[in-house]
C-alpha cells in the first residue's frame, strides 16, 4: 500500500463535516488541527522516539493528522510500510476518549476499525482499545455534595451505568495513573478539552455553568512534556469568567513559557456554527522556554491578522492585552495618567458597583415582590428593572423591599445594563442613564456614583459622567478588557478618571492625550457613536 493511497482514504474527509457535541464539546476541524500541529517543530515528526498523546479524544482528528506526518517523516526509516506503521501506532500514538462513543470513533479515524484488535485494524493490538483508552471514571463527591475536581453536582452527575457521568479520565485519574502517564514521559500533549460543566439548576439558574478546561491544561503541565497545544476559550486572557482560579490565570500569563498564541476574536472562525463567547485561542506551551510571545490576533472574519512580539503580561495589568493594535493608544492614556489601570481606586472601575448592588445574592428571583406600577405612600421609591419583569422597566417598591445598600437610595447616580454588546459589538456598552434620588434598581444594571462616602455625586456630575461614556474612546478603552456580553465592573479597568465637573467629548479627549490622526481614525473606526 502506498503512503499516498492510505492519504487518500480520507478524502472527502468525513470529520470536517460531524456535528459538535455542544458548544462546550466541541469537535476539531482537521485544518485547525493541522495550524496547531504546525506549531511544533517539524524534527518531532521525523523522530521513531517521538510521543504524543490527546487527553481529550473526540473525532481521533489530532492523532489522525499526526500519523499522516509520522509516516512521511519515518518512512525511510523502516524496511516496509507495516513496520513503520506497526510502530507508529503503538509506540508513538496514545489519546485518551472523553466518552465510549468517542472513543470508537477516534479508534475509526486513526486505526480505520472501532476494534484495534479487529482484522481490518491498520495496526492489529492485543485489546480492542489499542493505545486510545476510555475508562469510565467516577466524580469524587465531597461533604458539599460536589466532585472535589471539577465541581459536578452530585444531584445531575451521580447516574447510573447507562449515562454519560461526564467524569473526564484525565482530570480525575488517581496518583498511579498520573505516575504512569508521567513515565511514559510524552514529548507532545495536544487536544482540544471539553470547556465547561453544566451544573444543572443552581440556585434556579438552569444555565449555571463551571470552566473545566484549564484543569486539562494544569494536567498536562503536570505530565511535563516538551510541548503542549490546546485550543481553548480566550476569556482567560481577559478575567472575564469567575470559575477560573487567579492562579492559573497568573500562572499563563506571568510564566512566559508560551512561546506562540493564536487568539481569535470570534470563534465561528475555528468552528463553523459554534459561538463560544470572548472567541477562541490556541497556544503552543514549551517547557524549556522563557521569553516574549508571538501573539496573533485573527480579527472577527479572519479580515485580517495583527501580530505582535511580546511578554502576555506586557505592561503589568494582570491580563493579555488581545489586540496588538491596542498598544499604540493605550500608551499614551498610560503616558498621561501613569500605571492608573493597576489599583481600582485610580481607575473608572471605583466608580462602578459590584453585581446585585440592591439585590440579594444572585439566582433569586424573589427580591422583588409586589411593586407597583405608580408611586403610593408605602411604595414610593422608583425601581429600574428588566422589562421582562415589568414591560415599562419602571416600578416602584417600598423602602423595606431593598435588601441591602439603602443608603445610595438617597444618592444621585448612574445606571448602565450589565450585560449588553461585546467586544465584537461597535457599541460595546448599553446605553447609561441618569439615576435621581429615591431610585434603585435590578440585577440588571450596575450603579455608578454609589459609594456615599467617596462621591455623593451632584445630578450635574452625573451628566457629565454619562457624556464621558457615550465618547467612543471611553468605550474603546472598555473594549480592551469587555470580550463577552457581560460587563462587570472589571471591564472599566482601563478607563482613567476625569474632572466630572465638565462635560467629556471625543474631541477633548483625543487632544488631551495627545493621539495622532491615524489613531483617531482607529477608534473611530471601531466603535459607533450612542445616541
Amino acid at each position: 500500500m502506498a503512503i499516498k493511497d492510505i492519504e487518500n482514504v480520507h478524502k472527502p474527509d468525513i470529520l470536517s463535516c460531524l456535528a459538535n457535541l455542544s458548544s462546550d464539546e466541541v469537535f476539531t476541524p482537521p485544518n485547525i488541527a493541522n495550524d496547531m500541529l504546525d506549531l511544533l517543530p517539524e524534527e518531532l515528526f521525523k523522530s521513531p522516539d517521538t510521543k504524543f498523546l490527546d487527553p481529550c479524544c473526540k473525532s481521533g482528528v489530532f492523532l489522525r493528522e499526526i500519523a499522516k506526518r509520522l509516516i512521511n517523516g519515518l518512512r525511510d526509516k523502516f524496511p516496509t510500510l507495516e513496520e513503520c506503521l506497526g510502530h507508529i501506532f503503538k509506540k508513538q500514538l496514545f489519546g485518551i476518549s472523553i466518552t465510549e462513543l468517542t472513543g470508537l470513533l477516534s479508534r475509526r479515524s486513526l486505526y480505520c476499525s472501532r476494534n484495534a484488535s479487529g482484522e481490518f485494524s491498520i495496526v492489529q493490538f492485543d485489546d480492542e482499545q489499542g493505545n486510545i483508552r476510555f475508562n469510565r471514571i467516577k466524580h469524587k463527591w465531597n461533604h458539599k455534595k460536589r466532585c472535589e475536581v471539577c465541581g459536578a453536582p452530585q444531584s445531575a452527575y451521580d447516574r447510573g451505568e447507562i449515562l454519560e457521568t461526564h467524569a473526564y479520565e484525565f482530570i480525575h485519574m488517581n496518583e498511579d495513573k498520573i505516575e504512569e502517564l508521567t513515565n511514559m514521559q510524552f514529548d507532545v500533549v495536544i487536544g482540544n478539552p471539553p470547556y465547561q460543566l453544566n451544573l444543572g439548576n443552581d440556585g434556579g439558574n438552569s444555565s449555571h455553568a463551571r470552566a473545566i478546561y484549564h484543569l486539562f491544561v494544569s494536567q498536562a503541565i503536570q505530565l511535563n512534556p516538551r510541548y503542549i497545544s490546546m485550543i481553548i476559550p480566550s476569556r482567560w486572557m481577559t478575567r472575564t469568567t469567575d470559575s477560573i482560579p487567579e492562579d492559573w490565570i497568573n500562572d499563563m500569563i506571568n510564566h512566559n513559557d508560551i512561546r506562540v498564541l493564536h487568539d481569535f476574536e470570534s470563534s465561528a472562525d475555528c468552528f463553523d456554527g459554534v459561538d463560544i463567547k470572548g472567541g477562541i485561542n490556541y497556544f503552543l506551551w514549551e517547557r524549556d522556554y522563557n521569553g516574549e510571545c508571538k501573539q496573533y490576533f485573527h480579527h472577527c472574519g479572519r479580515t485580517r491578522t495583527s501580530y505582535k512580539k511580546c511578554y502576555l503580561n506586557s505592561i503589568g495589568a494582570g491580563i493579555v492585552i488581545r489586540n496588538p493594535n491596542d498598544f499604540p493608544v493605550l500608551n499614551k492614556v498610560i503616558k498621561k495618567e501613569g500605571n492608573y489601570f493597576v489599583n481600582s481606586i485610580t481607575n473608572f472601575s471605583s466608580f462602578v458597583s459590584p453585581k446585585n448592588f440592591f439585590d440579594k445574592a444572585p439566582y433569586l428571583k424573589t427580591n422583588w415582590k409586589g411593586f407597583m406600577h405608580k408611586p403610593t405612600e408605602d411604595f414610593f421609591i422608583k425601581f429600574f428593572c428588566n422589562k421582562k419583569l415589568l414591560k415599562s422597566g419602571v416600578g416602584y417598591v417600598a423602602e423595606y423591599q431593598v435588601p441591602k445598600n439603602k443608603d445610595t437610595i438617597k444618592l444621585h447616580k448612574v445606571y448602565i445594563p450589565v450585560a449588553s454588546g461585546t467586544g465584537m459589538d461597535s457599541q460595546v456598552l448599553g446605553t447609561p442613564f441618569y439615576g435621581e434620588p429615591n431610585s434603585v434598581c435590578s440585577e440588571t444594571y450596575l450603579v455608578i456614583g454609589y459609594d456615599p462616602k467617596r462621591h455623593n455625586l451632584t445630578e450635574k456630575q452625573c451628566r457629565n459622567i454619562i457624556s464621558y461614556i457615550k465618547t467612543k474612546f471611553f468605550r474603546w478603552l472598555v473594549q480592551i478588557k469587555k470580550k463577552t456580553q457581560g460587563g462587570t465592573r472589571a471591564v472599566y479597568q482601563f478607563v482613567p478618571l476625569q474632572d466630572f465637573n465638565e462635560p467629556w467629548t471625543d474631541e477633548k479627549l483625543y487632544k488631551k492625550y495627545e493621539l495622532s490622526d491615524d489613531e483617531i481614525q482607529f477608534i473611530e473606526s471601531m466603535i459607533k457613536p450612542m445616541e
